[in-house]
């Protein structure tokens, strides 16, 4: 597991209004937090934030904060809980760092890399669908993977991996449902028919509108031939 260092300033002033001069600075806040521990307010640079969100671990890196302004230096162990984006430029608004201790398992979300290509894709038409793009595990931080790799070669149309299938990385526990499938190879024959399916429908709303209109019509032309009787 990749292990990366941030440094990191203790806030004096919260609120929003301060939060906002912050990341006018380049600066984003967030919290460190333990259970059974007082929550410490702090504030990162938005680029070294950035850099240790993309190493290879993700934000499963196990980070070294060194915090300052405090009446002492402060440096603890620590990973991303949270991250929180601005919906319109996708900007760091605010980070929650969980500190942990490398002795005690704890639990994460790991991605999952498909290997290979289906002989069921290569050689039947079939289509491969993933269900699942990220498994949660129970491990020691510094056992924590990277990712976990499925391999499909072997799929044909009809076949699937499980949870149960899958053989973690040496002493992780992979938490999900076993029965739940993770990746299947299905005949392309089931996609056409949904296709079709949603055309037809689509179809028959469109029609709908026409079949109330001549509804409508015969009503209006049933009424009319009681008036005309009566005028001849």
């Amino acid at each position: 597991m990749e292990k990366v260092t941030l440094k990191a300033e203790l806030r004096g002033a919260l609120g929003k209004e301060a939060c906002k001069q912050l990341r006018r600075k380049g600066r984003i806040p967030g919290v460190t937090y333990r259970e059974g521990k007082k929550a410490l307010s702090v504030h990162v640079d938005s680029k070294d934030l950035w850099h240790a969100l993309h190493t290879d671990a993700g934000e499963n890196a196990i980070i070294t904060m060194d915090i300052s302004g405090g009446e002492k230096d402060l440096k603890k162990t620590v990973i991303v809980k949270e991250v929180q984006h601005d919906p319109i430029n996708d900007k760091f608004v605010h980070v929650d760092f969980h500190e942990i201790s490398l002795k005690d398992k704890l639990k994460v979300n790991v991605p999952i890399i498909i290997k290979g290509e289906a002989v069921g894709v290569q050689e039947e038409s079939g289509i491969l669908t993933q269900e699942a793009w990220e498994l949660e595990v129970e491990c020691l931080p510094t056992a924590i993977p990277e990712h976990i790799d499925i391999h499909v070669e072997h799929l044909r149309i009809g076949d699937s991996i499980h949870v149960k299938d899958i053989t973690p990385p040496k002493d992780v526990v992979i938490l999900d449902d076993p029965e739940h499938v993770v990746v299947a190879v299905i005949p392309p024959k089931l996609e056409e028919e949904e296709e079709e399916g949603e055309e037809a429908a689509a179809e028959g709303e469109a029609e709908e509108p026409e079949v109330i209109k001549k509804g409508k019509i015969e009503e209006e032309e049933g009424e009319e031939a009681p008036g005309k009787g009566t005028e001849e």
